[in-house]
């Protein structure tokens, strides 16, 4: 998969289509995905590297990032310039990094301490920020020995848990409105009103990554773990039993429109085996991550004209609120297009593959 992304795709930055990517979240995670081949062959690696290299300079000042926008998925790249900085200890990766922590200590937070997920939806946390934000800090808390940032990204996994749990299947509402001002907010809790698949993966993705870096005897520590496995839970109750991979929206598999997706299914796998093998999730995972693998393989990777592997039914992006009005209701989840080789679909696939040895 990774080698068909370089054969279609000289640079990342062009890929699917794009007339050239900025400081985009999910092209870096795609090239930190193929980043993880490196210890096959040193040209995955310098695949990555290249990219970043072409946002920023020298000096470290990063093309078409403006801290400004307050928007946390910005931060997920520069969890990159860890990665390069730790390999090769070029000190343009270190000068660029502290606008990332810059832009946190400022960053507009829910009264209860949760990072807005931008600056333009105000009192809102979405799990998708999670990923976004956390594992760069917990890297960075480690790297640079802050570990204070080790208690704000413990607080954000913990925080958002308990605003968007459902009590009753234990899976997580796609979002949180402090304020309960949007359309989409329940009155009473504030949540969303649905469980989106990709929402829950970058959740537990997240979980597995910070817990790389989150210290033993962190006070949080243990109680993340639970949450992961209460959370892991829940998804393999509503895995689809006929397919063995997950729906877009999670608890209706069957219902009109609904439709098994991508990227939520990889990253579960990737979150299943990491987990299973680090000991966090009982060792059944590892099974259900090889067996899910195969239903993956079969359900949405086909052979495309150009005779290179392909990612079939990712869902191209779903959010709430903005303009025009993203209500997170059912038919929403459901209408939004439906996008072959996007990178957040394409990125998780290899990553688990990776984890799996597969």
């Amino acid at each position: 998969m990774a080698d068909a992304v370089m054969e279609r795709y000289d640079t990342l930055a062009y890929y699917n289509g794009r007339t050239k990517a900025g400081w985009s979240y999910d092209v870096a995670f795609l090239g930190s995905a193929i980043d993880k081949l490196g210890s096959v062959d040193p040209k995955y690696s310098a695949y990555m590297k290249t990219f970043i290299d072409m946002l920023v300079d020298s000096s470290g000042n990063i093309e078409r990032y403006d801290m400004q926008k307050y928007n946390i998925d910005l931060i997920r790249p520069a969890n990159n310039l860890l990665t390069l900085y730790d390999r090769t200890g070029d000190e343009k990766y270190k000068k660029a990094i502290p606008q990332f922590i810059e832009q946190l200590e400022n960053h507009p937070k829910t009264h209860s301490g949760g990072y807005w997920h931008k600056k333009i939806y105000p009192w809102q946390m979405w799990l998708d920020g999670i990923y976004m934000g956390s594992p760069f800090l917990a890297h960075y808390a480690a790297d640079f020995n802050q570990p204070e940032w080790f208690d704000v990204v413990a607080h954000q996994i913990t925080l958002i848990y308990d605003k968007t749990v459902d009590k009753n299947t234990g899976l997580l509402y796609h979002a949180w409105d402090e304020s309960r001002e949007q359309k989409w907010s329940d009155p009473e809790t504030g949540h969303s009103p649905n469980f989106w698949s990709r929402a829950m993966g970058w959740y537990v993705m997240a979980i597995v990554d910070v817990l790389d870096y989150l210290p033993e005897d962190h006070p949080k520590r243990n109680e993340i773990i639970n949450i992961l496995q209460q959370t892991c839970d829940a998804l393999l109750k509503v895995r689809d039993p006929e397919t063995g991979v997950w729906y877009q929206v999670l608890d209706r598999a069957g219902d009109a429109g609904n439709y098994p997706e991508g990227s939520g299914t990889a990253m579960y796998i990737y979150a299943f085996a990491k987990g299973a093998k680090k000991g966090y999730l009982d060792q059944t995972y590892l099974d259900v991550a090889n067996s899910a693998f195969d239903n993956m393989v079969d359900t949405f990777i086909i052979t495309d004209e150009d005779g290179l592997p392909s990612m079939i039914n990712i869902c191209g992006s779903c959010g709430l609120g903005g303009d025009p009005y993203r209500d997170g209701t059912y038919e929403y989840y459901v209408s939004e297009k439906i996008v072959k080789n996007d990178c957040k679909g394409v990125a998780p696939f290899i990553m688990a593959a990776v984890e799996l040895d597969r």
